[in-house]
C-alpha cells in the first residue's frame, strides 16, 4: 500500500507539472525565443522571431549569399531578413506568403534558385505551425537570460563600427583557390530544370501575394568576375529574367565593383556586405512608402 501511494503521489504530481506547463504554454510559449539545440536550430532563429513580433515593413528572402547581409547593416527600419544559408529562396518566400499578413515589401534573391523548397520548413513555419505543446522552464530561463544579455544589435549600435570597417581598404585576400573550385562546380552543373521549376513557383506565389497589397521585388547580388561568366549563373539569370522581364519587377541595387571582395568568390566579405547593405538602403529610400526611411551613409 505504500508504494501504491507513492505512485498515485508521483502521477498527481506530474500531473499537476503538466497542467502548470499548459498554462504557462498559453502565457509564455510564443513570447520567448528558445535556445538551439542543434545547428539547424540556430539558422531557424530568424523564422521564429518573424512569427512572433509584428510584422515589418519589408522582407528579404534568399540563399546563403542574402544570409550575409545582416539586419544590423541596414539602416532602414522595419527591414528583417529571412535569408536561409544553404536555402532556397522559395522556401522563405513560400513561409511569408502563407502568413495571414504581409509585410509591405518583399524582396526575393534571384541568384540561387537551383535548390528544391525545403518543405518541412514550411510546414513547421505554416500559420500556428511554432506553437510549442507544453511550456520548458529550463529552456525558457536560458531564453530570457540570453535575450537580456545578448538581445539582437540595431543599426543606431553598431554604425561607428560600419563606418570604421567601410573605411577601411578593400581586402587583399587571395581567394584564387576558392574561385577556381566554385568555378569547376558551378560549370558542372546544368540548373536550367531546376531554376524553370522555382521561376515558375514564384510566379505563382506573386500571383497570389500581390493581391493582399503586397509588393514583390526580385533583387540580384554579385558574384566575383571570374564566376559571373559560370554556367549555372548564366543559365539562371537568363531564365529568371525571361520570365521577370519587367524592369518595375527588379530592385536596382547601384554599387562599385571596385570596393567588393568575396571569401570564397560567391560569398560577399564583411566589408562588402556592409556597402551592399547601404546600397540596397538606397534602393529602397526611393520606393513609396511612409516608413521606407532614408538610409545614413556611414562613409561619411
Amino acid at each position: 500500500m505504500s508504494a501504491v501511494r507513492w505512485l498515485i503521489k508521483c502521477g498527481a504530481a506530474a500531473a499537476i507539472v503538466l497542467i502548470a506547463c499548459g498554462f504557462a504554454t498559453m502565457r509564455f510559449g510564443s513570447g520567448l525565443q528558445m535556445p538551439a539545440t542543434t545547428t539547424r536550430d540556430g539558422t531557424l532563429i530568424t523564422l521564429s522571431r518573424y512569427l512572433r513580433e509584428p510584422v515589418p515593413e519589408i522582407v528579404l528572402v534568399g540563399s546563403s549569399i542574402t544570409f550575409r547581409l545582416k539586419e544590423e547593416y541596414f539602416a532602414t527600419r522595419g527591414l528583417r531578413n529571412l535569408a536561409l544559408a544553404g536555402g532556397s529562396p522559395v522556401t522563405g518566400l513560400e513561409i511569408v506568403a502563407d502568413q495571414p499578413r504581409l509585410p509591405q515589401y518583399i524582396l526575393v534573391e534571384a541568384n540561387v534558385l537551383s535548390r528544391a523548397t525545403d518543405t518541412a520548413l514550411v510546414e513547421r513555419y505554416s500559420r500556428g505551425g511554432t506553437e510549442p505543446f507544453f511550456f520548458r522552464p529550463v529552456r525558457a530561463a536560458v531564453a530570457a537570460y540570453e535575450q537580456r544579455r545578448h538581445a539582437p544589435l540595431t543599426y543606431e549600435q553598431v554604425a561607428p563600427d560600419l563606418r570604421r570597417l567601410v573605411a577601411q581598404p578593400p581586402s587583399d585576400f587571395d581567394n584564387h583557390i576558392y574561385i577556381d573550385r566554385a568555378l569547376q562546380l558551378m560549370n558542372a552543373e546544368d540548373p536550367a530544370a531546376a531554376v524553370r521549376l522555382n521561376v515558375e513557383r514564384i510566379e505563382q506565389l506573386i500571383r497570389a501575394i500581390e493581391p493582399r497589397g503586397t509588393r514583390v521585388l526580385l533583387f540580384e547580388l554579385p558574384y566575383s568576375g571570374q564566376l559571373e561568366d559560370a554556367r549555372s549563373v548564366k543559365v539562371t539569370r537568363e531564365i529568371i529574367h525571361a520570365k521577370f522581364n519587367d524592369p518595375n519587377r527588379w530592385l536596382h541595387i547601384d554599387f562599385s565593383r571596385a570596393e567588393l571582395r568575396w571569401a570564397d568568390g560567391v560569398h560577399l566579405d564583411e566589408r562588402s556586405a556592409v556597402i551592399v547593405a547601404q546600397s540596397i538602403d538606397k534602393a529602397l529610400s526611393s520606393l513609396p512608402g511612409p516608413k521606407v526611411t532614408a538610409p545614413l551613409d556611414i562613409r561619411h
